[in-house]
């Protein structure tokens, strides 16, 4: 197996989910070449979202952050590939939908809602250490 071969999480957040989101992002996923090793529809505990956000803890944006991850199901996905942590978050844009560059999931598919929380559609690892303990939660 070649050394650049990695696992990622990928998070379709509950606006992609409530909006029908989840196979065109999941096809761009694969139409990149990026190989599904497992998927499951989860309704997020707060238990789950503290342990996963646990860095922003005490931050302002916290708060609304779960209880928008709380408000509905979550796709979860474990994707592996070449690259495929850094490849995904290409992939995906720009945090903010108005920034992110036509051609990615948020460039194409998201928007600014006017909302106190950025609804962003999904969620990538941001490294490999992010990814494993990442999977570790959601997989577990």
């Amino acid at each position: 197996m070649n050394d650049l071969v990695e696992e990622t999480l990928v998070l379709v957040k509950p606006d992609g989910v409530a909006r029908s989101l989840t196979g065109e992002i999941l096809r761009r996923i694969e139409a990149k070449g990026y190989q599904l090793v497992d998927i499951r529809l989860v309704q997020a505990s707060r238990e789950l979202l503290a342990q996963h956000y646990e860095e922003h803890q005490g931050k302002p944006f916290y708060e609304p952050l779960v209880e928008f991850m709380e408000s509905g199901p979550v796709v979860a996905m474990r994707v592996a590939g070449n690259r495929v942590i850094e490849g995904f978050r290409m992939l995906a844009g720009a945090t903010d939908p108005t920034l992110a560059a036509p051609g990615t999931i948020r460039g194409d598919l998201g928007r600014d809602w006017g909302l106190a929380v950025q609804q962003n559609l999904v969620h990538g690892s941001d490294s490999p250490e992010s990814a494993a303990r990442e999977l570790s939660l959601w997989f577990a």
